[in-house]
C-alpha cells in the first residue's frame, strides 16, 4: 500500500526554464517518506529522540515530464524492501494522475557514533502498514 500526500510547488522549486529544479526531487522524496513515517505513527523526530538514525545508502531518481509552479502534485510512498539493517522506499511524484518521477531511496541504520545497526524491531512493525511486500 502507498502513501499519498500532497505538495504545490512554490516559486523558489522552480529553475530559470520554470519547471522544478530536479535536484528538489530528492527533497520530494524525503518530504513523502518523513509523512508517511508519521502517518505510522513514529514521526522521524521520535525515531531520532530514541536514538535511531538513518542514513542515505543510495538513491536513484529517473524523470519522465517536468512539474511547474504552482502545480498540484501527489508523492506517493511505500516499503518496498526492509532487512535487519535496511530499509528501501519508492517515491513516486504525480500531477492529476500523471507520473513526472519515480525512484527510490535506501536508508541504512547507524547509531549515535555512525555505525551500522539494526533497525529497531518496532520500527519494522510499524514499517509493515506501507509494506509492498507485505501486499504480495
Amino acid at each position: 500500500m502507498y502513501h499519498d500526500s500532497n505538495y504545490r510547488v512554490s516559486y523558489g522549486d522552480t529553475d530559470q526554464m520554470g519547471v522544478v529544479y530536479y535536484g528538489n526531487y530528492m527533497e520530494f522524496f524525503e518530504r513523502s517518506r518523513t509523512e508517511m513515517l508519521r502517518d505510522c505513527g513514529l514521526p522521524y523526530s521520535e525515531l531520532e529522540k530514541r536514538g535511531w538514525l538513518l542514513m542515505v545508502v543510495e538513491a536513484q531518481c529517473k524523470y519522465r515530464s517536468p512539474a511547474r509552479y504552482d502545480d498540484l502534485l501527489t508523492f506517493s510512498s511505500a516499503v518496498a524492501e526492509i532487512t535487519r539493517v535496511r530499509i528501501k522506499i519508492v517515491t513516486r511524484v504525480l500531477r492529476d494522475g500523471e507520473l513526472l518521477a519515480e525512484g527510490y531511496v535506501v536508508l541504512g541504520a547507524v547509531d549515535r557514533n555512525g555505525r551500522i545497526s539494526r533497525l529497531d524491531p518496532e520500527f519494522v512493525e510499524i514499517c509493515k502498514k506501507y509494506s509492498l511486500e507485505e501486499q504480495a
